[in-house]
């Protein structure tokens, strides 16, 4: 292996300083700590329900039970109101179907404009004039720096196993430009590939 050449290594200092500078990773920890209760409790109630209810169980068996254009709209729903269904069940179920990547590709499809749609909620709820007054006084600050990255938050929430429309709302909310959330979200394309080949293989 290579060692990193100085003009690499100066190229990620100049990114940790311009980051450090803009009270990225200040931000990036203060929004981790407000949201830490509520993603706590989330957690803690899912739990518990999946305690007494196996809930992973009752979404497979839904899968089963529903016409293929009832869990294909079951989904869409699911991921434009905050995508709180591991989408993992419904790609296991595209494998078990007749044309498995034909199915995958309408998943992948119906998440994608799932996150566009959950944007313009997100957009539609700065309308409101409670919600713009507090967005536009009380956290100016915060919605500044958001608006500076809102295509990192959209790329996390493509990629990373985090509920995708919960990006796209924040993003709606911050008005990141709608051109650029169609550019990132759309690796959340490139997602559902890579599950799609790894559990179609173990099935």
């Amino acid at each position: 292996m290579k060692p990193k050449s100085k003009a690499e290594k100066s190229r990620l200092q100049l990114l940790h300083q311009y980051y450090n500078y803009t009270g990225f990773y200040k931000f990036v920890w203060n929004a981790i700590v407000k949201a830490l209760p509520y993603v706590i409790a989330i957690v803690a109630a899912v739990y518990i329900i999946n305690h007494f209810f196996d809930i992973n169980k009752a979404l497979t068996q839904l899968t089963e039970i529903l016409p293929a254009y009832g869990v294909l709209s079951f989904f869409f729903v699911s991921e434009t109101l905050l995508g709180l269904v591991p989408p993992e069940i419904f790609i296991a179920w595209a494998g078990k179907m007749y044309s498995p990547w034909f199915y995958l590709g309408l998943l992948a499809f119906l998440s994608y404009g799932g996150g566009l749609l959950a944007y313009w909620m997100g957009r539609t709820i700065t309308k409101i004039p409670s919600v713009h007054n507090y967005l536009e006084v009380k956290m100016e600050k915060q919605l500044k720096n958001s608006k500076k990255w809102g295509g990192f938050l959209i790329v996390v929430g493509a990629l990373l196993p985090l509920p995708f429309s919960i990006s796209c709302i924040a993003a709606g909310l911050i008005e990141f430009p709608f051109k650029n959330v169609m550019a990132y979200g759309s690796l959340r394309l490139l997602r559902f590939a890579i599950y799609g080949i790894i559990i179609f293989n173990v099935l």
